[in-house]
């Protein structure tokens, strides 16, 4: 065995979706309709997967895996997402679960956190091509004249 088949074996992901997680997530993120034209929708739990990933790294959008999908597609549902309120709607679901199977002390609750903006490498700049030597024009310039 080598190293990677090692960690793979090791590590569990946290990069997808459980399936205990999804049966409460489906029905509230899963779309009404499909829009009319266009590509075909692209699978609401890959959609998930990839925001997650994007909340959980501080990558940005631009720099998600493509094993999540485009990342425009992830970055355009997640924006209708926080538009309709699903995320809350999913976030009170998850909480009245906790609630019910762990018990919530809301007494006395705290949070913390750090945003940073994850840096990207350098974009490449392309380089500049050598404009060719502009060609005379065929119009004769007059020597005589005068400046």
């Amino acid at each position: 065995m080598n190293k990677r088949e090692v960690a793979s074996e090791v590590l569990p992901t946290i990069w997808r979706v459980p399936d205990e997680l999804w049966t409460i997530a489906e029905p509230i993120l899963r779309p009404a309709e499909h829009p009319k034209g266009g590509r075909p929708w692209m699978d609401t739990r890959r959609v998930l997967d990839g925001v997650l990933y994007v909340l959980r790294t501080g990558c940005q959008w631009r720099a998600l895996p493509r094993e999540f999908g485009p990342a425009t597609t992830v970055h355009d549902r997640f924006q209708r997402w926080v538009a309709t309120g699903a995320l809350q709607r999913l976030w009170e679901a998850c909480l009245q679960r906790y609630g019910q199977e762990q018990g919530i002390q809301w007494a006395w609750q705290a949070a913390d956190g750090c945003l940073v903006k994850a840096p990207l490498p350098p974009k490449r700049v392309p380089r500049r091509r050598r404009s060719a030597p502009t060609r005379p024009t065929g119009a004769k310039t007059a020597a005589n004249a005068i400046c």
